[in-house]
């Protein structure tokens, strides 16, 4: 059976997903419009634009693609040979949170960020929510 941390960790990855894969779809929230969306999730320069709708759903496969690792990583049938790829890949998943979590406050790598909403939004909210996965996936790995 697989535990509550695995489980809210999946729920939290597959709703992160499903938001990027709205924005690929033409959905600007919380933006209003692809500029707005822009200058909240990417902290890109004002006409920059988003990125292609392909990258986009792109990476909410791959977020998705994690939501899935979690559990897999956490089901008890997995104890076969597979164990270790997916062991592997969940260690690599907990790594790109972390890193994407401890990045968000490095300001050498915000600099060209810094007049967009996106810059306040990520200290607040993003980089701890990357950080706060990253911590679930580790105690998750300890249950596992």
């Amino acid at each position: 059976m697989t535990n509550p941390v695995a489980l809210t960790l999946a729920a939290v990855l597959a709703a992160i997903s499903l938001l990027h894969f709205a924005w690929a779809a033409g959905i600007y929230w919380p933006g209003k419009d692809p500029v707005s969306l822009s200058d909240k999730v990417m902290g890109a320069r004002p006409g920059a634009g988003l990125p292609p709708t392909w990258l986009t759903a792109l990476v909410a496969t791959a977020i998705l693609g994690a939501a899935l690792t979690v559990l897999m990583f956490s089901v008890e049938a997995w104890d076969g040979p597979w164990r270790p790829a997916f062991a592997l890949a969940y260690i690599a998943i907990t790594l790109v949170f972390l890193a994407r979590g401890i990045a968000g406050y490095v300001p050498a790598l915000w600099r060209q960020a810094r007049a967009t909403s996106f810059y306040r939004l990520n200290r607040l909210y993003y980089s701890p929510l990357c950080l706060l996965i990253a911590a679930g996936l580790v105690v998750n790995f300890i249950l596992g």
